[in-house]
């Protein structure tokens, strides 16, 4: 990722449509299992520039929220937010002890671990510093045959099928609790996007940034298809069947 990329995220974080949707499709999953409020350890794997290191308290209650990124520039943003439990390192050799945590939550970081089996060695880290009964969250982007320039510019090496996701985290030794993909209803709106727009040379780069003035309008209709999928989501064992996101809840034995 390029420095002017962090600094969209940093800006975006708080109100851009995807950011507050997928939180909204987070807590759809996690609240049943992971209810708000009480006292736990929770570790962000992969915090980026800290949008997420704040509204993961909901989950922690008097405990603590700790992140890693592999990147100073990432922690660096986070700092500015005012977090202080934050450790530059790899999610392939997470700098914590066996049993740690209650929470542990990777948005869309095993799809930038480069290299063969990396993302298996992230997986078996998160088991390894959670706690036995301790729930994990996991994200992906979806569908490797999506690829764009966007991914270039955000260094995505994979992209997953939910099955793929699945395997993996059951190979780990996890216990699947909910699948599912996410960001389906726009979907299509991506697909002439990323596979015709940017192929003809439009819309290039990530599309993660600032919206022209003139189509910020469509931040609230965006962000109001994302929250018509949280509630779905809330159903009870309901899934989505395809989107934009893979998505693995599961919880170490």
């Amino acid at each position: 990722m390029q420095p002017e990329d962090f600094a969209y995220l940093y800006e975006l974080e708080s109100d851009f449509w995807w950011f507050v949707g997928m939180r909204e499709i987070t807590a759809a999953l996690l609240d049943p299992v992971c209810a708000p409020g009480i006292d736990r350890q929770v570790l962000d794997d992969g915090s980026g520039t800290g949008g997420n290191l704040s509204w993961l308290k909901r989950y922690a209650g008097n405990g603590e929220v700790a992140g890693i990124d592999v990147t100073a520039e990432a922690l660096s943003f986070c700092k500015k937010q005012g977090h202080q439990l934050l450790v530059q390192a790899s999610a392939t050799d997470l700098p914590f002890p066996e049993s740690r945590f209650d929470l542990v939550t990777s948005f869309d970081v095993l799809v930038q671990i480069p290299g063969v089996g990396s993302d298996e060695s992230a997986i078996s880290e998160i088991f390894r510093v959670l706690k036995p009964g301790g729930i994990a969250f996991v994200r992906g982007a979806a569908y490797e045959w999506l690829k764009s320039d966007h991914d270039a510019a955000l260094a995505t090496h994979h992209r997953y099928s939910l099955e793929e996701l699945v395997g993996k985290m059951k190979a780990a030794g996890f216990e699947i609790l909910r699948s599912t993909y996410a960001n389906s209803f726009l979907l299509p709106v991506a697909l002439v996007r990323r596979l015709v727009l940017k192929r003809i040379g439009l819309a290039r780069g990530s599309d993660v940034k600032p919206m022209p003035s003139a189509l910020r309008w469509v931040n609230a209709p965006l962000t109001a298809a994302l929250r018509a999928e949280a509630a779905w989501l809330r159903r009870g064992e309901t899934k989505l069947g395809f989107g934009l996101s893979a998505i693995c809840l599961a919880r170490k034995p």
